[in-house]
């Protein structure tokens, strides 16, 4: 199915509602559509050893979270380098990692010349006016309105303060607030096995491996997820609650959200389909 205007999707739900599984359906049923994930991009930028990946390595290997300005600096960039957002002044430019460290090499008071340190360059990313105030200095970028440039972005935003920032970059035109019961929920999370080595999933209600205990393809052990438990979950639950309840007003108040509910994924995806074609195709 072709879309005739850009579709910018967020899904948010709490651990366990599926929004892994109907954001693979949506891909997988309007090409159009691309995936931006914020973790994606901070591995890859780990991998590459990029100034960035460099300063958030230690803090992701600990479980912490990344600052809000590198993330968004993170996201803007991707978009920018695909053709989806474009500075709002022609004599306007993106501040990349690369452009800032060249920065950071004219401006080093040091006179020592050569490239500039990761610290160096990754605080001139940081703290450039262009940064500051969404993706160049001469205000917010124009977004490319091709349906070519529709995606579902991943991880992010997670708070109403994330997303208030997120539209100085790109306006979001579509949040989706999947809702399934929390003893639903529970259910789910109590049959799940996974096989560590592939990351395969099953679950003994809904999708059970054919050997008890045992990876279909392999055949070795599957095991239970840490936080896989009732204690841990309602924590879990309890923390999305909380931060949330201001996201979702936020798009709220921006006329873009939409609930749906159902008691499984399969439930779900009929009337996210609808509803998605309804908004970016009829």
């Amino acid at each position: 199915m072709r879309l005739r205007r850009a579709a910018r999707v967020i899904l948010i739900g709490a651990p366990g509602v599926g929004k892994g599984t109907q954001s693979e359906r949506l891909l997988r049923r309007f090409p159009q559509l691309s995936a931006i994930s914020s973790g994606d991009l901070l591995r890859h930028n780990v991998k590459h050893r990029t100034p960035l990946g460099i300063k958030v390595e230690s803090t992701i290997k600990a479980g912490g979270l990344v600052p809000d300005d590198l993330m968004l600096r993170l996201i803007s960039n991707e978009l920018h380098q695909r053709g989806w957002i474009f500075p709002a002044h022609p004599e306007g430019h993106v501040m990349t990692l690369a452009s800032s460290g060249i920065c950071a090499a004219e401006t080093d008071s040091s006179g020592n010349g050569g490239n500039p340190s990761s610290d160096v360059e990754t605080a001139a990313f940081l703290s450039s006016p262009t940064h500051a105030h969404g993706i160049n200095a001469f205000g917010p970028p124009r977004v490319n309105e091709d349906p070519s440039a529709s995606f579902l972005l991943d991880g992010f935003p997670r708070t109403a303060t994330q997303a208030d920032r997120l539209d100085e970059i790109v306006p979001i035109n579509w949040a989706v607030w999947l809702k399934t019961p929390l003893e639903v929920i529970m259910e789910r999370i109590n049959g799940r096995w996974v096989h560590e080595p592939s990351g395969r999933v099953y679950n003994t209600t809904f999708n059970p491996p054919r050997v008890p205990g045992r990876d279909d393809v392999t055949g070795e052990p599957l095991v239970r997820r840490a936080d896989d438990n009732e204690e841990v979950y309602r924590k879990r639950w309890e923390r999305f609650l909380e931060t949330s309840e201001p996201l979702l007003e936020h798009y709220a108040r921006k006329g873009v959200l939409w609930e749906v509910e159902g008691m499984s994924s399969d439930e779900i995806t009929p009337k996210l389909m609808r509803e998605f074609e309804r908004k970016f195709i009829e």
